[in-house]
């Protein structure tokens, strides 16, 4: 299929500023949140097969791609998980939706995590992809963790440490972040790749990212301890797949660990992919939504 194909590319204006995305279909509205360091057009192979039964929304989360990018400060709260979530929702009704469904991946599904606690009426049903909670993650820590997951650790360092190192080779820097599982160096199709590379040649984009890391480690972990003593589980249906090749296969039992957070059964299996799970094995993402949803 061609590359989205009669998707509409977008800007809409927020609270905060510009959001950018593509959106096509018919039927009722389904929020697509990337991973870092990506931007929407990760769901290219994906998406275009759903518009017959979703709205299909794919924005830039804050921060990334070529949307806005929230104010830097020494607090980091305009990158957490909270702050984004409300973004997100102004974004959606801005576009008309009230309640809508979710994909999300990476750091776009900490954010759709964040988003379905505080807003569960918004959420009719919600996939997340190859992750647990950022609370988990830390908690969990061990030598594993912290040389399979290192940048967990290298982005959240003081500014500018990490950003002059990443602004000095973006493009190196981007290739060797996503090869945490080898890759052959067409894995990326090459117009998605056009796209990820111009947006993480914005030094921008990398403070973003670097902010995004550095609130997962300080304001998000106390956002979630919060939750977790109020006990605010989530409380919409719940699937949650994991790349066979990947990090959350290896060390962690993901669907016992998401029950913990949620007040109903949750749903969830592997499959054969690494982290890009929707790029590398669409085929699969793509009978999973149709099915859950």
């Amino acid at each position: 299929m061609d590359f989205f194909r009669d998707f509409e590319l977008s800007y809409l204006k927020i609270k905060k500023g510009n959001i950018r995305y593509r959106k096509a279909g018919k039927g009722p509205p389904l929020l697509m949140l990337h991973g870092n360091p990506q931007t929407h057009v990760m769901w290219h192979k994906v998406a275009p097969y759903l518009v017959k039964n979703f709205t299909i929304v794919c924005p830039d989360i804050p921060g990334y791609g070529k949307s806005f990018k929230p104010k830097v400060t020494n607090h980091h709260k305009p990158f957490s998980k909270v702050f984004m979530a409300k973004d997100m929702v102004n974004f959606m009704e801005r576009l008309g939706f009230k309640t809508f469904y979710i994909v999300a991946h990476d750091r776009g599904a900490r954010i759709a995590h964040r988003l379905a606690l505080d807003f569960p009426e918004k959420v009719i049903k919600m996939i997340l992809l190859d992750i647990i909670p950022t609370i988990e993650h830390f908690e969990r820590a061990d030598m594993k963790f912290a040389m399979g997951y290192y940048h967990w650790f290298w982005l959240a360092q003081r500014k500018p440490i990490p950003e002059m190192v990443i602004n000095k080779a973006p493009e190196e820097w981007f290739f060797a972040h996503t090869s945490r599982e080898k890759k052959d160096t067409n894995f990326f199709d090459p117009m998605a790749l056009k796209d990820y590379l111009e947006c993480i040649k914005d030094p921008k984009t990398v403070s973003s990212i670097c902010e995004d890391y550095r609130a997962a480690s300080t304001i998000d972990l106390h956002d979630d301890n919060i939750s977790r003593e109020k006990n605010n589980k989530l409380k919409m249906p719940l699937l949650v797949l994991w790349g066979s090749k990947g990090k959350i296969e290896q060390w962690y039992k993901p669907l016992c660990i998401w029950q913990k957070y949620c007040l109903q059964k949750v749903n969830g299996n592997s499959i054969v992919s690494g982290h890009y799970l929707a790029e590398e094995n669409p085929v699969s993402i793509i009978k999973n939504i149709q099915s859950f949803f």
